[in-house]
């Protein structure tokens, strides 16, 4: 239960600087699909030569891994991801990722339903705890003027990664995640290459926005992709929407950090509650494996 954990918590990271990227990858007049492409290239391309380094039968799929890689790769993973960074094009950077987060809820209730996992009191009082946080954080995003595109855009990147990680779960069954996610970002990467009109125009690009590209690749995609997949596996998707609910957390402090945007008191109680929400089924968890190990 630990390292599910810890590996929901360094995926929730990687995906917090997701919109931290796409605010600069708009300074560097990168489009949508653009963006994306260079997110997935730059990650298929690294796990490919460490696969061909460290373990090149990862990199040899059956009929079926491919048919789940492409129905994650080129039909969620694209209607997400777009409409997720378009939204940071209108709206503060820090408001996709909280409206994202009231998926806990969602998935929570689709994996009770599809694949009859129980949901426990400890849970419910986290899923609470969680959505009182994330009501606090975005709080004053909604009571400040905002644009109603980014915000039916964020809403829209919220249900459907709630259908894609409720996916996940069942998409892993008899996978090696790693080789799921190659080939997941694989299919994604030619999609968004397509409608971007190809990988040529990283040829124009100035070393900084050299640098924002690669930042898309290797933080948010790799390191997201790649420990969420670890995590889902180890601790299935509930559990993993919990622990991971630390992504806002990440992009809000990023946010103020980086790019200057207002850190109010609402949103440092918010992220309290955000905490306290990961940490109790984790608390309660940890206490159930002891009992059964002593």
């Amino acid at each position: 239960m630990l390292r599910g954990l810890v590996f929901s918590i360094i995926s929730a990271m990687g995906f917090g600087f997701l919109p931290i990227f796409g605010r600069l990858g708009y300074d560097c007049q990168m489009g949508v699909f653009e963006m994306l492409q260079y997110r997935f290239f730059f990650a298929a391309l690294l796990m490919l030569a460490w696969f061909l380094v460290r373990d090149r039968s990862m990199l040899r799929p059956g009929p079926r891994t491919l048919y789940k890689a492409a129905l994650l790769g080129l039909v969620f993973y694209p209607a997400q991801s777009w409409c997720f960074i378009s939204a940071v094009r209108t709206v503060p950077a820090a408001v996709p990722t909280l409206i994202l987060y009231f998926y806990p809820v969602v998935v929570t209730l689709l994996c009770a339903l599809l694949y009859r996992q129980p949901i426990t009191r400890t849970t419910w009082i986290s899923l609470l705890l969680v959505s009182a946080g994330c009501c606090l954080v975005f709080y004053e995003a909604f009571a400040a003027r905002m644009d109603s595109n980014g915000l039916l855009l964020s809403v829209g990147a919220m249900v459907v990664f709630s259908l894609y990680i409720t996916a996940v779960q069942g998409a892993l069954h008899g996978e090696r995640p790693l080789t799921l996610t190659f080939y997941v970002i694989l299919f994604a990467g030619c999609f968004h290459s397509f409608m971007a009109g190809g990988p040529t125009t990283i040829l124009q690009l100035s070393s900084h926005c050299l640098l924002v590209a690669a930042g898309f690749g290797v933080v948010c995609t790799i390191v997201a992709v790649s420990f969420l997949y670890k995590a889902v596996e180890l601790v299935g998707s509930p559990y993993a929407s919990i622990f991971s609910t630390v992504e806002p957390v990440t992009t809000v402090l990023a946010a103020w950090l980086l790019l200057g945007e207002p850190l109010l008191l609402v949103s440092v109680g918010g992220m309290l509650l955000i905490i306290a929400g990961i940490v109790l089924p984790n608390l309660h968890l940890l206490r159930m494996d002891r009992r059964t190990t002593g």
